[in-house]
């Protein structure tokens, strides 16, 4: 399968590329995942699938905050607190669906890479997956990535 990052774009209305993602999406605020949008799905794409990892977090495999799968390719955008709707699986906690930015204080700015997967199949994957899980189980069906980077920092 090749890897083409072409068309596919992913957006948020709350913050910009390498802006600051504001508080209340953090653990510092309400703790709630931001509104994203997403256009230039590849005709061919049967599902979607996000990740938003921080991998300038103090671990070895740096810090997973998402992961949400068995996304229709019909679906656009998920707006506030909006993942129950399809498949999530667990985040660096260990529990199901999102939680915020909470870098440690004085670890300076933070990058929250929100991830959007076009995937060539529908993948019938059991909830709870954890980040290298699912990207496993995509690794061979993905046909256009795409990406949105925020910052915070505590």
């Amino acid at each position: 399968m090749v890897l083409n990052i072409k068309d596919l774009r992913i957006v948020s209305p709350a913050f910009t590329t390498l802006e600051r993602i504001p508080k209340r999406f953090t653990s510092e605020g309400e703790n709630i995942s931001p509104p994203l949008e997403w256009s230039g799905v590849p005709s061919e794409t049967q599902q979607l699938a996000l990740i938003c990892h921080d991998p300038d977090a103090p671990l070895t495999r740096g810090f997973t905050h998402w992961t949400i799968y068995g996304i229709s390719p019909t679906v656009s955008q998920l707006a506030e607190a909006d993942g129950s709707k399809f498949t999530e699986g667990i985040n660096s906690t260990n529990q199901p669906g999102y939680t915020g930015p909470a870098p440690p204080v004085g670890h300076g700015p933070h990058h929250y890479y929100f991830w959007l997967y076009a995937l060539d199949k529908e993948l019938d994957l059991k909830p709870g997956l954890n980040r290298e899980q699912l990207l496993d189980a995509i690794a061979d069906r993905v046909i256009e990535q795409a990406r949105l980077v925020g910052i915070y920092e505590r």
